[in-house]
């Protein structure tokens, strides 16, 4: 466990961000750097009870805003929040949690190895006592600390009466850049996310339109690691929208359609895609629940399942 501190208002280390809420907190408590609270930091939000394709949304945003050198703020919650930081700090970057109970006690459960790895690179925040355990007032306060503390937030998958919606709210309301990836027409839980697109907030259609929406907003490059090949990212990210045949993909991804046929031959072969009847071809569901990002044939990868349990929190 890393050193515990409280932040009051009007000490060096106060973080600024948090004075453009209409009403500030008077402390922070927290465990971890301090000084995390400072540095670029993106929000990524979604849904608890998220989807497949809500998952992948935010394990892909995690490890570009971590590949960006970008700190992502979540709330530890299960689901988009916990997947986004565990995507973020495997990819060798940093995270602040910010919870809704005391920033000693994990909640829920099912998050503990992203509180345990915060505090040693990032900080694991939170407006209420130690020792403090899940209250449903709490939530919607965590939720405007996670809207201040960063300049821009990602949100990644929400349906319209949510905390993720609220949040969205609460940061728009102080001028934060909101993005938000587009969702199915028929989906409950991307109806919230739609409406903030059809209200003004930046789309994130792929994986390209987040790295360049950083590069802009933040001025930060991405820095991918040597062997990693970026076309093959950018086919399964293509992928996760919807099936598609390997001509259109080579038409979108503006590359020779061989290409595209050998790379989708090594995803094929290593479970990470299949070849519908019609000649499409889409991700396979191990793809979809995959933790770790695949590259290709080349690099052996794990496949984890992502977090199942039962109810989260109130936020």
């Amino acid at each position: 466990m890393g050193d515990r501190w409280v932040l009051t208002k009007g000490d060096g280390a106060w973080p600024q961000a948090l004075d453009d809420l209409e009403d500030p907190p008077e402390w922070v408590f927290g465990i971890g750097s301090r000084d995390v609270l400072h540095e670029s930091c993106i929000s990524i939000i979604g849904a608890r009870r998220a989807s497949p394709y809500g998952l992948s949304v935010a394990r892909l945003a995690g490890r570009v805003a971590a590949e960006c050198g970008i700190v992502v703020v979540t709330g530890g919650a299960m689901g988009c929040d916990v997947t986004a930081a565990r995507a973020a700090l495997d990819a060798g970057g940093k995270t602040i949690v910010v919870t809704g109970t005391g920033a000693d006690v994990t909640y829920p459960r099912s998050s503990e190895d992203v509180f345990a790895r915060a505090v040693t690179r990032g900080a694991v925040v939170s407006l209420e006592n130690w020792g403090q355990t899940p209250r449903r007032y709490a939530f919607p306060k965590r939720n405007r600390i996670i809207a201040a503390l960063s300049q821009s937030i990602l949100i990644c998958e929400a349906g319209l009466r949510s905390g993720t919606f609220s949040t969205a709210l609460a940061a728009g309301q102080m001028g934060r850049d909101l993005y938000a990836v587009p969702g199915s027409i028929f989906s409950p839980e991307s109806m919230g996310a739609n409406q903030l697109i059809a209200e003004g907030a930046h789309i994130i259609a792929s994986e390209i339109d987040l790295e360049q929406r950083i590069s802009l907003d933040f001025g930060m490059l991405r820095m991918v690691g040597e062997g990693v090949p970026r076309q093959e990212g950018r086919i399964l990210s293509a992928l996760m929208s919807e099936p598609t045949r390997p001509d259109d993909l080579a038409r979108y991804l503006a590359e020779p359609v061989t290409s595209i046929l050998v790379a989708l031959s090594d995803y094929e072969g290593a479970g990470m895609v299949k070849r519908l009847p019609d000649g499409r071809y889409s991700l396979s569901e191990s793809a979809y629940l995959a933790r770790d990002r695949m590259v290709g044939h080349h690099e052996k990868k794990r496949i984890g399942r992502p977090d199942q349990e039962g109810n989260g929190d109130a936020g």
